[in-house]
């Protein structure tokens, strides 16, 4: 009687537990890399074909002032996993560089950060990140694995470990060459001059140089010169290939169906989770240059390699909603639909064709806060719980989507940290029609650049800008010079006072309202700014991932499937098994 009472206990358990897990809803994440808010038809294009994304529109919840927490990669995304400032981990450089270059980089999102695919995975769920990472990979040696997706709660990874440079597909160009070429200039010059007058000296008879000293000179020298050339030169192998969890299975990587590769590890990932709830980050490529796109796309948009790009990507968006529909998830799981920031407007190929995107009305792009870098798509579908075909005009953030599903999976939210990012569910069902975010702070990597304010009591969105950017040539609407914009230096403008607009009558940031203009104008500086005291004291100093230390590539943390000196080749795609990791 005792072992029928206790078997019905466990019965009654387990059932439970089921019934647990099948209300918590799957959770389904698309993030496009560089696509710009104009790019897609339900923000209003009317040339690019984007049905799959534009039924996400349709059939759930569109925001029209969805921002991005930064307009570049490693930082946005660090943001958007962890709901926080990228400046609270320490990933929003103060140096030029404001991401992750090399594979081999000791930087990352720091282990002490808390992810929702940690959250999510100790509530039960699957939990697997599809694509892009450049969020860092190893710290001290090559097996740590210590900023590596399993390290942050992903059951599975299938994907690039850095990002998609021109320079990894041949005959795309370099984003390095022109750089590297301008930074080399002046030490090249300095040291063949200090060379040639050490030279004139000891000739003349004016100062005795040991030979020896010269000689471990010009060896230094010597030996630098070569690395950074063999690096360069091997920079594709070294950097563009691609993993599943902690092996390399294709070294370099291989553009040829990529985009079906990945839809179809979505796919199966899906399936192998009908039962279960999972979590899916489906982190796309598409549409950061090197452009690409398989043979059923290309040339098939009337926008050239980067239209067909985004048809592709459009389609794989629909393979991954036929998926659930196939299995009768879609009224059990959220998708999600954005960009990690707005569209690189200075992408222009060595023959002169746009690779970059549509911004839209919206000013700037790509490592801006100007509109056009920051607000971002921002699509979600649940039927039966979000209503079909809303529109909602308030300030979001792409923070907001940590809080909103860790909550949803019934997790806890961390208590020993500041978490920036609100639960969007009360106002994406009409429960509220306020965003919670009164200010949003916009970052260019560590430097507080602007700030947003929408009155709780007010339509009015108000943004002030601290700097901005010098764009290059002058009347352009980007840094097309060099490439991207910066952040300090002689590459801004400061305001004093700061440049404010009014985003509810000026989307466009075209006219900066003054005191004659606006009546109000020194008592929203002065709210504002008294919102950046409260917000700079909760800030605490972390260690610096995106410094120069941990930016530098360094052999030791080589990823390599076959060899450092047989060019770390190996493509276990088509079939064999990946070897383990290792530098030869």
């Amino acid at each position: 009687m005792g072992l029928l009472l206790l078997l019905i206990i466990c019965q009654c358990a387990i059932n439970s537990i089921k019934t647990h897990s099948l209300s918590k809803p799957n959770i389904i994440l698309l993030m496009a890399d560089d696509l710009g808010i104009g790019d897609l038809g339900c923000y209003g294009n009317k040339t690019l074909r984007t049905p799959n994304i534009d039924r996400l529109a349709k059939e759930g919840v569109t925001l029209t002032q969805h921002i991005a927490a930064a307009p570049l990669c490693t930082p946005s995304r660090a943001a958007f996993l962890t709901g926080r400032y990228p400046i609270r981990s320490g990933m929003a450089a103060f140096s030029r560089v404001g991401v992750f270059l090399f594979s081999a980089s000791s930087g990352g999102l720091p282990s002490e950060e808390i992810t929702f695919s940690k959250l999510l995975k100790q509530t039960g769920y699957a939990t697997a990140l599809i694509g892009k990472w450049h969020l860092g990979m190893n710290c001290e040696s090559t097996n740590d694995f210590c900023h590596h997706p399993r390290s942050h709660g992903f059951d599975y990874f299938y994907g690039l470990p850095v990002t998609n440079f021109r320079d990894c597909k041949p005959g795309q160009g370099s984003v390095f060459l022109k750089g590297v070429q301008k930074d080399l200039v002046i030490p090249v010059q300095i040291t063949g001059i200090a060379l040639v007058s050490l030279a004139v000296v000891q000739y003349i008879g004016l100062l005795k140089v040991p030979f020896q000293a010269l000689g471990y000179f010009l060896l230094i020298i010597t030996i630098s010169l070569v690395v950074v050339i063999f690096f360069f030169y091997n920079f594709r192998p070294l950097n563009c290939f691609l993993m599943r969890d902690h092996q390399i299975i294709q070294q370099p990587l291989s553009y040829g169906n990529l985009t079906q590769r990945l839809t179809k590890e979505a796919m199966k990932f899906i399936e192998r989770n009908t039962d279960t709830p999972f979590l899916l980050f489906l982190s796309y490529l598409h549409v950061h240059t090197a452009l690409y796109a398989s043979e059923n796309f290309k040339g098939k948009s009337k926008h050239g390699l980067y239209g067909d790009a985004v048809e592709e990507m459009d389609w794989s968006v629909g393979q991954v909603l036929d998926m659930l529909e196939k299995h009768n998830l879609n009224n059990k799981t959220l998708v999600y639909f954005t960009s990690d920031q707005g569209a690189h407007v200075e992408e222009i190929s060595s023959a002169g064709e746009v690779h970059g995107g549509y911004n839209g009305i919206y000013k700037g792009g790509k490592s801006t806060n100007w509109e056009g870098g920051i607000r971002v798509p921002g699509l979600l579908r649940w039927p039966g719980m979000v209503q079909a075909g809303t529109y909602i005009d308030e300030p979001t953030s792409n923070m907001d989507i940590f809080s909103t599903i860790v909550k949803l999976a019934d997790a806890q939210l961390p208590s020993d940290r500041i978490i920036d990012g609100n639960d969007l569910l009360p106002l994406l069902q009409g429960e509220v029609t306020q965003s919670k975010h009164e200010f949003l702070f916009h970052y260019c990597n560590a430097y507080l650049n602007a700030v947003r304010w929408h009155p709780g009591n007010s339509e009015s969105v108000w943004k002030v800008f601290f700097f901005t950017p010098n764009f290059s040539p002058e009347d352009s609407n980007g840094c097309y010079d060099s490439h991207v914009c910066f952040c300090h230096g002689g590459f801004i403008t400061r305001h004093d006072p700061p440049l404010l607009f009014d985003l509810s009558r000026d989307p466009e940031e075209k006219v900066p309202l003054t005191p004659e203009t606006e009546s109000r104008f020194y008592e929203i500086i002065r709210v504002i700014q008294q919102a950046v005291d409260n917000h700079t004291r909760s800030l605490h100093a972390v260690p610096n991932q995106l410094s120069w230390d941990n930016l530098l590539w360094k052999p030791w943390l080589q990823l390599c499937c076959s060899s450092l000196f047989q060019s770390c080749y190996c493509d276990y795609e088509s079939g064999g098994s990946p070897l383990q990791v290792h530098l030869g």
